[in-house]
């Protein structure tokens, strides 16, 4: 968790991370213009600038793959989740090597003539309505400009000032960019003759982010309706209450996350073995999954990037001032029920604890814990 506003907020880890990206960046930048320069000679020579446009392009463009796949290699499983704690790291890196192939195109391709290179870019011809002549360079340029704003609002300050929802609104916004910059990719190809397996590295790209996340969301919903089973709301005292399932599936320090509604999720965690607390999934820092996070001594933490709530009423620990909505819990035999209304935020509840002599033996824990 961070306390007031620093300029960068480094760690040793995140040093480390960053290092290695900007080495894995260069020996893929120099790897790519080795291999153009053996493979592209005599007349299938192509010029130095076209090959380091492709190299940051491709560059840029793989990571941006990666950093949509996070996401739902978190939720498949909870050893992707380090990944997430420098999510924003990457995808800064990922907008200045793309920044650095939009100055090399913008100089190679309208950097000569009488009209502004930015307004040269959309208005350099084209035909819409003819596949092999779309205009493709402003479908990039707009990339840029939304990757611009994403990397600039990518500091805590704007999270905490702009609000977490409207904060996580913007920054989805990436899914967009990343359909623009494969249409850039595409049509762009499309225009050329040797554009060796630049389209092809776009279309595998949409199956893998398309597949991960489609494979992501069948796991989540799977897991929440084995766990939402049916059951008598009055059986547990009243109408306002939701059956949610066996309280032993839940593993110890994890949660199950149910769904109550079109939007609002609840996160049912087990800690100390025997108790049960029930709070609202999203952290109030960047609307992270908190369910798809673990207790660590004695405190809920997002997965994202560490914040901590207190089981017992949904606050952060002092100094810290965050709050999240809590939830009542009832037990009916080995039948756990949730309260559909949340209590207001930082509201302290009794905690569900259950009898030693029920714990389940260790075991496996079920695909809603990973996901």
């Amino acid at each position: 968790m961070s306390h007031g506003y620093v300029p960068v907020n480094w760690n040793p880890r995140k040093r480390f991370y960053d290092v290695c990206v900007w080495i894995c960046v260069a020996v893929y930048v120099g790897l790519f213009i080795g291999v153009s320069i053996l493979l592209y000679r005599g007349e299938h020579s192509v010029s130095m600038p076209i090959v380091l446009m492709r190299a940051l392009s491709t560059c840029a463009f793989l990571m941006l793959t990666v950093i949509l796949c996070i996401g739902p290699l978190a939720r498949l499983h909870p050893r992707w989740l380090p990944l997430l704690y420098n999510r924003r790291h990457l995808g800064v890196s990922a907008f200045i090597i793309a920044l650095l192939h939009a100055a090399v195109a913008v100089y190679w391709y309208h950097g000569f003539g009488d009209v502004n290179p930015i307004i040269s870019i959309f208005t350099s011809g084209g035909d819409y309505r003819n596949a092999t002549d779309i205009p493709f360079q402003a479908f990039g340029a707009v990339a840029l400009a939304i990757l611009l704003l994403l990397a600039a609002t990518s500091h805590d300050y704007w999270n905490a000032n702009l609000g977490a929802s409207l904060w996580k609104a913007l920054h989805m916004s990436v899914y967009f960019a990343y359909a623009l910059i494969v249409a850039h990719i595409v049509f762009g190809a499309l225009q050329q003759d040797n554009t060796g397996l630049l389209p092809w590295m776009a279309y595998l790209s949409v199956l893998v982010v398309g597949g991960l996340h489609i494979l992501a969301g069948f796991r989540s919903n799977r897991a929440e309706v084995a766990l939402q089973t049916a059951a008598d709301p009055d059986a547990a005292g009243g109408k306002n209450w939701v059956a949610v399932g066996d309280w032993r599936a839940i593993p110890n320090n994890r949660a199950i996350t149910v769904e109550i509604g079109a939007d609002e999720r609840i996160a049912i965690f087990r800690y100390d073995e025997t108790k049960l607390a029930a709070v609202a999934n999203a952290c109030q820092h960047q609307n992270g999954p908190l369910g798809e996070g673990r207790v660590v001594d004695g405190l809920i933490t997002c997965p994202w990037h560490g914040y901590q709530y207190r089981p017992a009423d949904g606050c952060s620990p002092p100094p810290f001032t965050e709050k999240i909505h809590t939830y009542e819990l009832k037990i009916a035999g080995d039948r756990l029920f949730v309260a559909k209304t949340p209590l207001p935020r930082g509201t302290a509840r009794a905690i569900v604890e259950v009898s030693p002599a029920a714990m389940p033996p260790t075991a496996k824990p079920p695909h809603s814990a990973d996901a």
